[in-house]
């Protein structure tokens, strides 16, 4: 009590310290720290502020903003309790210990409409499946999987405390709904007036240095269970049971984490782990598709021709750029086009329309594992105006001007529209000039690989040591590994960059609320990253090849380099290495990102720190050295996903083992985020969420984006449709359509038709004629070098193909979404049963109450009152 004594006096935390007896200072020595107690093991911890007492020009300045804030902090309700930083491992921190009593936790949990259990729930479990003892292995304990029981809940009332099921003051609120509500006060708590505003909030106290640190406490170290038998020990059961890496195959403690971490962390696990589940099946029917193109390899008459000495030996090719490159054989291309069969075969298309419909279905199951999840976490009547649309606390510190809020009536601050249009123009050019920078830096790259592709043409064809691998490292590939390699370390760079960008101009436009905030970031961030990524595989999928020209007429980017030709079978196989690239090399680097770098920090820290004994390395230190999630945290992890969910989905009619690298990555995903969470992050602030938010419309947009991509990809990058064509209207041998299809598809071209522009230094055979990919006219015909009719048969088999495609998958989509319904049927009579019960209890009590007022004699409750509040149970009753 002489410590509290001092702080009512309106001391701060440094002076309190000062005043604290020897015998509590040398306590430290006697009993174990790590403890989520104050001294007197009784008040739980419930945040932590820290700060080290630098002696600089603002010290006076910080140490008056502390005493203001944490004067207003104590007349809120809060107790804090201070750690001198003669205590601290390194002797130079101050810590901040801060408890919430009953009476500001009930207050603030009505301020916050917080929900609470009110009766046990009655309403039976579903029905046993009975395949669940399949699905043993893959199940956790029941007490991890549900660490609570099943209630009905309300929204607390102070004035209604009876009718909660409260049997312990002290663990009514789970330490996640108590740490919410002390962050609610620290985000809203007044530290006093600077050059005639009203300065308030532990956000801008960190931003200026006041406080080096503000977080909830870890109730225990993760590798084993707390001393404290008050303490639940969840982050040791979290890591043993999901946050390790051998738990890969077993499902998700939800419910724990939910309560460990909160509701808005809870629903991002569930989403990756739903899908993780559903890229399962995508990646089997992928790997079944690329199976049927390796066993079919050795039938793939395309490249038997190309390969063959007779056919592909004999056909000279033009030469793929100007004056360096000579002419070339087509069997050269023989490893790259038997490769291509790989993922350009009949199974591409059936994937392409698999997927269209895949997406479907994982979106439209997903609304229902959410509405079950909303249900099961009380978030039903969850309104975001409870916690996120709130007013920021930077945006009222900011808007000095006031207006009268036509809903509340009461005076709040506002943006002028004036200041929002400058905000809002200078926010858009610098997006613009950004998506502008990175179609620049893609058109660098398309002009490294027009220079460079003469230079690998003119180096594999004079070495000889490349002489063995130069049926497979040809120079198109070198050209393409190359230039996928600096295309994925320039999206590296650019995005670092960006992110600071994004967040500093959407800070500057001052969003009004957190929901705001969040879902502009959103949308900056993703549309950045969506023409990062993405832009490299629009270009090789949709204009790669497609604008060649043809010998003696080709067409230049800025009138000087050619623009690239497909390998002769075909531009599908680049894409694939674009793709495959870009993608693994994301993946890697994002949890080299995500797992190393974390643990090589928190390993720096605390290489002092481990040696000391845990009495004097104490529970609030601990966390102290661990890396901070942040407000942003899930955001990336989100973004890293939805981008992810991008490749499998508009490209992967080009690689159908992308589902599966996806889920392989995924596996992991989940391991690392729960382990980097649970070992190498300090406790995130619990926070609300009913739904992944902005996500799901991306996701949406994206799902529909895919169908026309994934069809336009099937008809123009790769060579089903020419080869179709051929199959049924232009080929002569019965026995087997697909011979000379090869021969078909190569048009012919006069060397001495060669403008010196085009043509090689050197023809040493004296070659005549030369063949190059399209559909034209040979020289001896009237049309010379005009498009033949096949080549219009072709294009219009192709606009025909994608029509007809995009129909078919948007027809079935739209049916199976009108078939599923988003909420089950099972969900919404357990949400009606709940409401009813609910009403039946309140309006219960409230007839109780009236009759206890009636029998004491009390003048203010009249008969009529009571007449209508049991007319009011029974119409609950009736309904």
């Amino acid at each position: 009590m002489f410590f509290l004594r001092y702080h009512w006096q309106g001391l701060n935390s440094t002076e309190t310290t000062l005043l604290i007896p020897d015998h509590q200072v040398i306590d430290k020595r006697h009993e174990s720290k790590d403890s989520i107690f104050f001294r007197d093991g009784i008040r739980r911890i419930d945040f932590v502020l820290s700060y080290v007492d630098d002696l600089n020009k603002e010290w006076e300045k910080k140490l008056e903003r502390r005493k203001e804030f944490e004067n207003n902090l104590q007349k809120a309700g809060l107790e804090l309790e201070t750690e001198d930083k003669k205590e601290s491992e390194d002797g130079k921190i101050y810590f901040v210990k801060i408890h919430a009593p009953w009476e500001v936790l009930i207050t603030y949990a009505e301020v916050l409409n917080i929900k609470v259990p009110i009766k046990e729930n009655d309403i039976p479990s579903m029905v046993e499946n009975p395949l669940d003892c399949m699905l043993t292995p893959f199940r956790l304990p029941e007490k991890v999987m549900h660490p609570e029981p099943d209630y009905f809940t309300a929204p607390f009332s102070k004035e209604k405390q009876e009718l909660y099921l409260i049997n312990d003051e002290s663990t009514f609120f789970s330490p996640s709904m108590r740490n919410r509500i002390v962050y609610y006060i620290l985000t809203r708590c007044p530290y006093g007036t600077e050059e005639g505003k009203k300065k308030f909030g532990i956000k801008r106290l960190l931003n200026n240095g006041t406080y080096s640190a503000a977080y909830p406490l870890h109730d225990c170290q993760y590798w084993k269970k707390a001393n404290d038998p008050n303490c639940d020990s969840e982050r040791y059961t979290l890591y043993m049971e999901w946050a390790r890496f051998l738990r890969f195959y077993k499902e998700q403690p939800l419910d724990l984490i939910r309560k460990y971490y909160g509701e808005k962390i809870g629903i991002y696990f569930a989403w990756l782990g739903f899908y993780t589940e559903m890229l399962f099946l995508a990646a089997v029917v992928g790997l079944i598709c690329f199976l049927y193109g390796l066993f079919t390899m050795d039938e793939n008459m395309s490249s038997k021709e190309i390969c063959d000495p007779a056919i592909g030996g004999e056909i000279i090719m033009c030469p793929l750029c100007d004056r360096e490159c000579d002419y070339w054989k087509l069997n050269t291309t023989c490893a790259s086009s038997e490769y291509s069969h790989l993922f350009d075969n009949v199974a591409t298309l059936f994937f392409a329309i698999f997927m269209g419909i895949w997406v479907t279905l994982f979106l439209e199951f997903w609304k229902r594992r959410q509405a079950r999840l909303k249900y099961e976490w009380d978030l039903v009547d969850f309104e975001e105006e409870q916690q996120q649309l709130q007013l920021r606390p930077e945006y009222e510190a900011k808007c000095t001007q006031k207006k009268k809020n036509p809903v509340t009536q009461e005076m709040e601050p506002y943006l002028p529209l004036t200041s929002q249009a400058v905000r809002f123009c200078i926010s858009g050019t610098t997006v613009l000039f950004w998506v502008s920078l990175i179609i620049a830096s893609m058109i660098a790259v398309i002009v490294y690989r027009l220079a460079v592709y003469a230079a690998f043409a003119s180096l594999m064809e004079n070495t000889q040591t490349l002489e063995p691998i130069s049926g497979l490292l040809t120079p198109q590939l070198a050209t393409s590994v190359t230039a996928s390699c600096l295309n994925f370390v320039i999206i590296m760079i650019l995005n670092f960059l960006y992110e600071r960008i994004a967040i500093w101009i959407t800070d500057m436009e001052i969003p009004r609320t957190h929901l705001e905030y969040e879902n502009r970031l959103t949308m900056k961030m993703f549309l950045f990253q969506f023409v990062n990524y993405y832009s490299s595989c629009f270009y090789v999928a949709f204009f790669k090849g497609k604008f060649v020209g043809y010998p003696g007429a080709y067409t230049y980017m800025f009138n000087r380099w050619r623009n690239e030709e497909c390998d002769p079978a075909g531009c599908l196989i680049e894409l694939t290495t674009q793709l495959t690239i870009v993608m693994a090399g994301k993946q890697i680097w994002g949890n080299i990102q995500e797992a190393i770098v974390p643990w090589i920090c928190n390993w720096w820290g605390r290489r002092k720190a481990r040696s000391n004994p845990e009495n004097l390395y104490s529970r609030w230190e601990q966390d102290h050295d661990l890396q901070i999630f942040g407000a942003l945290g899930l955001f990336y992890e989100y973004l890293e996903m939805v981008i992810q969910f991008g490749f499998i989905t508009l490209f992967v009619a080009s690689f159908p083992l992308a589902p599966l690298l996806a889920l392989m990555n995924n596996i992991l995903e989940i391991r690392v985020d729960s382990w980097k969470l649970t070992t190498q992050y300090r406790r995130p602030v619990a926070a609300k969420a009913h739904s992944i938010g902005v996500w799901q419309e991306i996701l949406n947009g994206m799902a529909i984006l895919s169908v026309v991509t994934n069809a336009f990809i099937v008809a123009f990058t790769s060579d089903m449709i020419p080869r179709l064509v051929y199959y049924y209207a232009y080929s002569t041998n019965e026995d087997s359509p697909m011979s000379g299809y090869i021969n078909n598809s190569l048009s012919v071209f006069q060397i001495s038709d060669f403008p010196d522009r085009n043509k090689p230094k050197m023809n040493p055979d004296n070659f005549v004629i030369c063949r190059y990919r399209d559909y034209r006219y040979p020289p001896d015909h009237e049309r010379k070098y005009l498009h033949t009719m096949q080549f219009w048969h072709i294009l219009a088999a192709k606009m025909a193909f994608i029509i007809i495609m995009e129909h078919v998958v948007f027809i079935v989509k739209f049916f199976v979404a009108w078939m599923i319904p988003d909420v089950p049927a099972d969900v919404k009579a357990k949400i009606k049963r709940e409401k009813y019960l609910t009403q039946k209890i309140l309006h219960e009590y409230e007839l109780e109450k009236l009759k206890e007022k009636l029998c004491r004699g009390d003048t203010q409750a009249t008969e009529k009152e009571f007449i209508a509040t049991e007319g009011k149970v029974e119409l609950s009753s009736a309904m």
